[in-house]
């Protein structure tokens, strides 16, 4: 078939490295446009983009999937079929009506569980055992089209949104690929999503991201792990900012939520329940380190007794 891909992140770069591999021929790239990143705010293309121009792939970057210069250049590509994983935008009904096979989403999540932006940053934050990658036929209605295919991956007690995305993005890249050729085979037929067991996977924010020490230790655990790496988990250090990375169960007696104690080789914190390791932080302004490194480096003045 005759494709246009779709995609943004690092993580849809899995998938279009799979469909350049398959029998199928990648016609155009669309992406979000140039966008400004880093410490020097410079404007870069998406890494869906740099990987494109490498293969001498036309990239389409429209302000918005509506703008009607962009659905005429889709019309004239004239795609089969339009896969698409982590583009970012919601598409309007008339370039859904262009490819005459539909866009085929990859999701990472087992619909209807976790439509939405966020799938495994929710998943890992919910505590679930079990999740997946799912390919469908895109409708109107949010991550709500019909069914292709599934594909599931337990979540590991250590894995943090980035682990489990890297493994999810490799495997659904084959997921894809997959659904595509039966597609065009005619052997695989898309089935409606259950009307039960639908949950949504907002973004998780910045402001979303804050620990709270009056939580148990689970809860805290799983936060930091589904803003691994980002947005980034953080506390309060008399006022400044401190990042956080994942945690790990402390031995030792019960301490106060946020409470700090200092020991030989490493940094404990409080809970509700159990005290928790710190990994590594990042004081605001510095760079990452071991979280007994930043201990050693504060002034015994300036040293608070609680975070948060």
């Amino acid at each position: 078939m005759r494709l246009v891909f779709a995609g943004t992140p690092v993580t849809a770069i899995p998938s279009l490295e799979a469909l350049l591999k398959s029998r199928h021929e990648v016609a155009a790239v669309v992406t979000r446009p140039d966008a400004k990143a880093g410490r020097g705010l410079k404007l870069g293309r998406s890494p869906v983009a740099e990987r494109a121009c490498d293969a001498g792939i036309e990239v389409l970057k429209p302000r918005r999937p509506a703008d009607e210069d962009f659905l005429a250049r889709l019309r004239e590509i004239a795609p089969d079929c339009c896969p698409v994983t982590a583009y970012g935008a919601l598409l309007p009904q008339a370039a859904l009506d262009i490819p005459r096979r539909g866009w085929v989403n990859l999701h990472f999540s087992v619909l209807p569980a976790w439509r939405g932006a966020a799938p495994v940053p929710n998943a890992i934050l919910h505590g679930d055992d079990v999740t997946g990658a799912t390919t469908f036929q895109i409708v109107r209605e949010l991550d709500a089209g019909p069914v292709f295919g599934v594909l599931t991956e337990p979540i590991r007690p250590s894995d943090t949104t980035g682990e489990l995305l890297d493994r999810l993005a490799h495997a659904g890249a084959e997921l894809l690929v997959a659904t595509l050729d039966g597609i065009e085979s005619g052997e695989l037929e898309a089935r409606s999503q259950s009307p039960d067991g639908v949950s949504l996977a907002p973004k998780i924010t910045a402001a979303d991201a804050e620990v709270g020490w009056h939580q148990p230790a689970t809860a805290v655990d799983r936060l930091i792990r589904a803003c691994t790496p980002s947005p980034g988990a953080w506390t309060q250090l008399g006022g400044t900012r401190l990042k956080l990375w994942p945690v790990a169960p402390g031995a030792g007696g019960q301490l106060e939520p946020g409470e700090l104690r200092v020991l030989a080789d490493r940094v404990q914190v409080g809970t509700s329940t159990a005290p928790v390791d710190l990994s590594d932080v990042q004081p605001d302004g510095k760079r990452r380190m071991r979280a007994a490194d930043w201990v050693r480096g504060l002034r015994t003045g300036d040293q608070p007794a609680v975070l948060g």
